[in-house]
C-alpha cells in the first residue's frame, strides 16, 4: 500500500497533536497533580505513536512510546510529577518536532535520540532516584559540567535562526574561540575586553560559560561563541590576540551546512551530559512538591476568562484542509470578478434596462455572499502563532532564572492567513527581547520595589482595517540617553541629530541593523539584536511598528498590521479630478462644515465634534491636488476617522459612494508614500489611491 498519498495528512495532524502536547504540558507543570490533564496527553501521544507506526517511521513511534510508559505511571498514580521528568518530557517533544519536521523536508525522520530514551527508562525503572541521591553526596552541582565542554554552547531555535537568516543575508557568521593565558590574574577583565572589541564591529549572539560565570570568574582559561560581523577571519584573530594575555585564538566561519553540523554536534553533547549529570540535579521531592519558581512561565488568559481547551485529537469529519495556494487562486478570481461587477453596474445604470439592472443587482446579492464567504476562508485566529509562545517563554524563563507570566489576550482575533504565515518570527524576536532584556532578575525587581514575577502581555485587538498586536512587559523600560550614545558610538546617529530627537523617534533607533544598547555584554546583547529583522518583515506586510517606554516601568512593542491583503469596504471620495478610497472599518461618520465653524488651534485647524474639538487635515494640500483649491469652498465635506480612541476629520471635496473595492500594492517601483496603503481598479477602469486613516493619527 502506497502510504505517500497519506504524508500530508500525517505531518499536518502530527503538527497538531505535538502543539496539544506542549500546551497541556505547560498546564500540567502548573498543576502538577491534575492527573485528568494527565489523561489527554497520554491519549494524544498514544495516537501520534500509532500514526507513526502505520506510516513506517518507526523512530518517531518508539520515542512516544518511551514517553507513553512514563505517562502511563504518571496516570495511575505510580509515579510524582517533578522537574526532572518535565524536562526529559519537553526534550522528548523537541526531538518529536525535529523528526516530523525532517519528515516534512522530504527526511525519514530518523535521529539519535538515545540519550532521551535511557532519561525516559531511568524515570520508569526508578533508577534516576537511587542514583541521584548517591551522586549528590559525592560530587556537588558546581562540578557537573566541565566549562570546557563545548556541549553548553548549544543554539536555541531563536539563536539559530538568527545566525541562520544572517548567512542568508550576506553577513559573516564566525565560531570563536578564545583562551586566556594561565598566568592572568584579571581573567574576567581579559574576557570583557574581548567581548567588548567584537561588539564594536558586530553582534554576539550566543556565547559560553554564560556571563554571569565570566563576570564572576567562574570559568577555567577558555570561552567560546557565536558573532555575526563583516569582517573577515584573519581581522578578527589580529584584533583579539593584539589583547594582552591572550594565549590562543582560534575563528571559523561558517556557511549554512556547517552551521547546521555545528549545531547538531554540541546539541547531541549536551544530551549527552544532560543523562550523566540529570540524577545529580534531581531530588526525589514529595508528590506535592512544587515545580521550580524559575519554570514559571505558563500562558495566563485574561482576567475572568478561563483558557480554551483544545481537544487532544482534532476532529476531521467537519473540516477538510486546503491548500493556501489554491485560496490565492480563489482570491484573484474573485478580485477580476469584483472588478467586473461594478463595472456591469455602471453600465446596467446607464442603460435603463429594467431586466438587465434585475439580473445585476441579483448578481451583486449573489456575489457578496460569495465574497463574505471567500474572506472567511483566509481568516485564521492570531492563536496558531500564539500558542507557541508559552512554551518558548517557559524555556527562556527557565534558563534566565527568571520568574514571569506571559498572559495572552485577543487569541481569538482574526488575520488573513498571508499576514499569519508571516508574523511569527517578529513576534519571536520581540518577545525574546521583553523576556531577556525587558524583565529584571528577581533581585532586581525586589530591590526595585516590584513583584519578583514579571508580567510580559501578548494582545491581539482589532482597529479599523487593521490589528494590532502588543507586547508590553513591566522591566526596566528603555534608557533614551543609552540608546542615543550607542547609536553616536556605532556611527548611526551624530549627536546633533540625536539632541532633537524626540523619545519616539530615539526607540525607532533600536530597529537599526546591527543596532545594540548593551552595556553590560550578554548571550544576546542587548535590544537591538534581531529588530531589524522585525522592522523589514512587518514594513513588507504593509504594517509598522512602534515603541513606548518608561524608564523603570516597562515598554511597549506595538505591530499594526492590515486585517487582509484582499478585498475591503470603502467610501470612495473626490478631490478636484482624482478619486481615493478611505476603508469603511476607520470611519466613524460623514459630515459638512461650514468655514466658520473651522477654528485655528496653535497653528492648526480644528473643528467641534461630540463635545470636543478634533484635529482637520486637508487631503487636497497633503496629496497637492492641483485643479481644487479648498480655501474657495464655503462649505467642507469631512469624514470622521478614527484609530483607538483618537479621531481626526479629513478634508474632501464630494462623497462617491461606498463600493467593494480590491486593494492592489502599488509595486516596489513606487516608493512608500505617507497615508497611501494601496490603489484599486474602478469600475470604468480609472485608478483611486487608497488613503491609510491610521497614518493621519498620531
Amino acid at each position: 500500500m502506497d502510504m505517500n498519498q497519506y504524508l500530508n495528512m500525517f505531518i499536518d495532524e502530527s503538527n497538531d497533536h505535538l502543539q496539544s502536547l506542549n500546551e497541556k504540558m505547560l498546564q500540567l507543570e502548573s498543576n502538577p497533580t491534575d492527573l485528568g490533564i494527565v489523561q489527554v496527553i497520554f491519549r494524544s501521544a498514544h495516537t501520534l505513536k500509532g500514526m507513526a507506526a502505520t506510516m513506517g517511521f518507526e523512530d518517531l513511534a518508539s520515542l512516544t512510546h518511551q514517553m507513553e510508559n512514563v505517562l502511563d505511571l504518571v496516570r495511575n498514580n505510580k509515579l510524582a510529577m517533578h522537574e526532572f521528568i518535565f524536562d526529559t518530557l519537553f526534550k522528548g517533544l523537541d526531538a518529536l518536532e525535529s523528526m516530523v519536521q525532517h519528515i516534512t523536508e522530504g527526511g525519514d525522520g530518523k535521529a539519535d535520540v538515545s540519550s532521551i530514551v535511557s532519561s525516559l527508562q531511568s524515570i520508569v525503572s526508578g533508577d534516576f532516584q537511587k542514583s541521584g541521591a548517591n551522586a549528590v553526596t559525592e560530587e556537588s552541582p558546581s562540578k557537573k559540567v566541565d566549562k570546557n565542554d563545548s556541549a553548553g554552547l548549544v543554539l536555541d531555535q531563536f539563536q539559530y535562526s538568527v545566525l541562520e537568516q544572517s548567512i542568508s543575508e550576506g553577513h559573516r557568521v564566525h565560531y570563536i574561540q578564545v583562551t586566556i593565558s594561565s598566568e592572568s590574574q584579571l581573567k574576567a577583565a581579559r574576557a570583557f575586553m574581548v567581548f567588548n572589541t567584537l561588539e564594536n564591529s558586530g553582534e554576539i549572539v550566543k556565547a559560553y560559560p554564560s556571563v554571569q560565570d565570566i563576570e564572576q570568574e567562574k570559568f577555567e582559561q577558555s570561552f567560546s561563541l557565536y558573532y555575526i560581523t563583516q569582517k573577515e577571519v584573519g581581522e578578527l584573530e589580529k584584533e583579539i590576540a593584539g589583547i594582552s594575555e591572550i594565549e590562543t585564538v582560534s575563528v571559523v566561519q561558517l556557511d549554512q551546512e556547517s552551521l547546521k553540523q555545528m549545531s547538531e554536534v554540541t546539541a547531541g553533547l549536551a544530551e549527552t551530559a544532560a543523562v550523566q549529570e540529570a540524577p545529580v540535579a534531581v531530588q526525589p521531592p514529595a508528590p506535592s512538591q512544587p515545580q521550580s519558581p524559575a519554570a514559571a512561565s505558563v500562558a495566563k488568559p485574561a482576567a475572568g476568562k478561563a483558557p480554551a481547551a483544545k481537544a487532544a485529537a482534532p476532529t476531521h469529519n467537519r473540516t477538510i484542509r486546503v491548500d493556501i495556494e489554491r485560496l490565492d487562486v480563489l482570491m484573484n478570481l474573485f478580485s477580476e470578478l469584483l472588478i467586473d461587477r461594478v463595472r456591469l453596474e455602471q453600465l446596467a445604470s446607464e442603460a435603463s434596462n429594467p431586466a438587465l439592472t434585475e439580473t445585476v443587482e441579483h448578481m451583486s446579492r449573489v456575489s457578496s455572499d460569495l465574497q463574505n464567504v471567500v474572506l472567511k476562508l483566509r481568516m485564521v485566529p492570531v492563536d496558531t502563532v500564539f500558542n507557541r509562545f508559552p512554551r518558548m517563554v517557559r524555556d527562556l524563563a527557565k534558563s534566565l532564572d527568571k520568574k514571569l507570566d506571559l498572559v495572552i489576550t485577543g487569541a481569538e482575533t482574526e488575520m488573513d492567513r498571508t499576514v499569519i504565515d508571516e508574523i511569527g518570527d517578529p513576534l519571536v524576536h520581540l518577545l525574546r527581547n521583553s523576556v531577556d532584556h525587558g524583565i529584571e532578575s528577581v533581585a532586581d525587581r525586589i530591590a526595585a520595589g516590584k513583584p519578583e514575577t514579571g508580567t510580559v502581555n501578548l494582545r491581539a485587538f482589532h482597529s479599523g482595517n487593521n490589528v494590532f498586536i502588543e507586547i508590553e512587559d513591566d522591566g526596566n523600560g528603555i534608557n533614551r540617553d543609552k540608546v542615543l550614545n550607542s547609536a553616536i558610538s556605532k556611527g548611526i546617529l551624530t549627536a546633533e541629530q540625536a539632541a532633537v530627537m524626540t523619545d519616539e523617534e530615539a526607540y525607532q533607533v533600536l530597529f537599526a541593523p546591527g543596532f545594540s544598547t548593551a552595556a553590560v555584554i550578554s548571550d544576546v546583547s542587548g535590544r537591538g539584536v534581531g529588530l531589524d529583522v522585525v522592522k523589514s518583515k512587518i514594513t513588507a506586510l504593509g504594517g509598522n511598528v512602534t515603541v513606548h517606554s518608561t524608564l523603570g516601568q516597562g515598554t511597549n512593542f506595538s505591530v499594526q498590521l492590515p486585517l487582509t491583503l484582499s478585498i475591503i469596504a470603502a467610501m470612495m471620495i473626490q478631490i478636484g479630478s482624482e478619486k481615493y478610497a478611505i476603508p469603511l472599518s476607520s470611519i466613524v461618520e460623514t459630515a459638512i462644515v461650514k468655514r466658520t465653524q473651522i477654528r485655528s488651534v496653535h497653528g492648526n485647524k480644528m473643528i467641534a465634534f461630540r463635545d470636543s474639538h478634533i484635529p482637520l487635515i486637508s487631503l487636497s494640500q497633503l496629496f497637492e491636488v492641483p485643479d481644487f483649491n479648498e480655501d474657495e469652498e464655503e462649505e467642507t465635506e469631512v469624514v470622521v476617522i478614527r484609530k483607538g480612541d483618537r479621531l481626526a476629520a479629513l478634508s474632501v471635496q464630494d462623497f462617491l459612494g461606498q463600493s467593494e473595492i480590491v486593494l492592489k500594492n502599488l509595486g516596489k517601483y513606487l516608493p512608500n508614500i505617507q497615508g497611501i496603503s494601496g490603489a484599486t481598479i474602478l469600475g470604468d477602469g480609472q485608478v483611486a489611491l487608497i488613503i491609510d486613516p491610521n497614518v493621519f493619527i498620531k
